[in-house]
């Protein structure tokens, strides 16, 4: 009896020795901007209601089998920014609102996830929807006291010896002390680093290179450069985070002949930018980055033993509620709209500046109608309709006020659409900026189970670097 007792402790000592020494070799770090609890519910729920049901319809990423909720406040602000909260995810520590890479000192430079994972031999890709050198992507590579310094953080970006980059483009690629000077993208390619514009340059360049960037078409830039487009106004061809997700995985795999493994970080940049604006087209941006997500979950079934995915965010964005004073909530509405507020207001001024005073009402009630569904999918009140009526006349006398939110400005009219598509959906907004809500950490592979219960968002890389086997430094 004795001796089965032994054999039974010393193979169960062997189950968990050999656990113990399984290392995550794949690793993805996904980040939904201004992604919160309630994000993620209005998206599932959205889904359920386009089935004409009550009740959720389960995405990918939030289906995996662990959770927790994370604090996401700085070390200076009840409230973080994207900049601090990136800065939390990347390296573990807390710093200033505004703040890339750097202790809430402003001197102390700090490592990244991104680093620890480069060196200790694995391959490093980072991604985002919007441009490289935003704040979330700039938290994993950059070191500066603000967040707006774009040009020095391009160039540290070019320095960093990661081997993968992918977004909209750069910011600022000139210096504006010196415009004629070398550019960014002349000092990446003299630094080794092949520039793809689009997905299919990607395929035809990315056996040559060596490192890469991956930008959108500079025909996409010219338009926006600080962004790839919303899902909800993206044309055929255009760079979308899938695209991104899958250079990502190509590139870092060729990487395999000289790297062990890899880290990539990709951004939904652009459910904060929705939020921001209040905008309900942040429900098809989210699902999109789990479009992304779901390439990342095939990869994972092919390597189940080496791969890890987390999904996580850096903030909630708009104070978001699900609910008005009704026991009842009418996500259907939001499956009309098929442009984003942004869009919509780019539209009408384009109206306005092609006819003029020859602009009638019912040319621009008709838009709304093919694009949001009023009057026709989604009944309006009468006061309602004066509301846009009256919209539409302070634009043709020119008395129309915009709103300024952090990154678009919206006229009268689009942010009176947008008012009352909320209305009628029963959803609230409380600010255009951030809130300190939880936000969620989803995860699947190897380690996962290490994500659960309540953790704050610096814990995070550090759990995530333990679990693959490289030194946080």
């Amino acid at each position: 009896m004795r001796n089965k007792l032994s054999i039974i402790a010393f193979m169960l000592l062997f189950v968990l020795t050999v656990s113990a020494q399984v290392k995550a070799k794949y690793v993805f770090y996904f980040i939904g901007d201004g992604m919160g609890v309630n994000q993620v519910n209005a998206a599932e729920t959205y889904l359920g209601a386009m089935q004409g049901r009550i009740g959720t319809e389960p995405l990918c990423f939030p289906s995996f089998p662990y959770a927790a909720f994370v604090n996401t406040q700085s070390a200076t602000n009840g409230v973080t920014d994207s900049a601090a909260g990136g800065t939390a995810l990347a390296c573990g520590q807390k710093t200033k609102n505004g703040t890339l890479g750097m202790l809430k000192d402003l001197v102390t430079p700090i490592s990244s996830i991104a680093d620890w994972a480069r060196n200790s031999g694995a391959a490093v890709g980072i991604t985002t929807s919007v441009a490289v050198d935003h704040a979330t992507p700039a938290a994993f590579y950059a070191h500066v006291k603000e967040r707006h310094e774009q040009y020095t953080i391009g160039k540290q970006l070019i320095e960093s010896g990661n081997d993968f980059y992918a977004g909209s483009d750069f910011t600022i690629p000139n210096d504006p002390e010196y415009p004629n000077g070398t550019s960014l993208y002349e000092s990446a390619v003299a630094k080794g680093f092949t520039i793809a514009r689009g997905y299919a340059e990607y395929q035809k360049a990315a056996d040559k290179a060596k490192r890469m960037i991956l930008f959108q078409s500079e025909e996409a830039s010219n338009a926006d450069r600080y962004s790839i487009p919303y899902a909800l106004d993206r044309k055929e061809g255009a760079l979308s985070l899938t695209d991104i997700t899958r250079a990502g995985i190509d590139f870092l795999m060729k990487k395999q002949g000289e790297k062990n493994g890899f880290f990539m970080m990709i951004e939904g940049g652009k459910i904060d930018w929705a939020c921001h604006a209040n905008d309900m087209a942040f429900i098809p941006e989210l699902i999109d980055m789990d479009n992304a997500v779901r390439v990342a979950y095939e990869f994972y079934k092919q390597h189940p033993d080496e791969t890890l995915i987390i999904v996580t965010a850096d903030h909630e964005t708009g104070g978001l509620v699900l609910a008005r004073n009704l026991y009842e909530l009418h996500l259907d509405v939001i499956g009309h709209q098929r442009i984003t507020i942004e869009r919509l207001g780019k539209e009408l001024h384009k109206m306005h500046d092609v006819q003029g005073d020859k602009l009638e009402w019912n040319t621009v009630k008709t838009f709304i109608t093919e694009n949001f569904g009023f009057w026709d999918k989604v009944q309006l009140t009468d006061n309602q309709t004066k509301r846009l009526e009256d919209a539409f006349r302070k634009i043709m006398n020119g008395t129309s006020q915009d709103l300024k939110t952090l990154y678009q400005k919206d006229d009268e009219l689009a942010v009176t659409v947008r008012n009352i598509q909320a209305e009628c959906a029963l959803v609230g907004w409380q600010v255009t900026g951030h809130s300190n809500g939880y936000v969620p950490c989803f995860a699947v592979g190897v380690g996962a189970e290490r994500i659960h219960g309540r953790i704050d968002n610096t814990e995070i890389p550090k759990i995530v670097a333990n679990i693959a086997g490289w030194k946080a430094e």
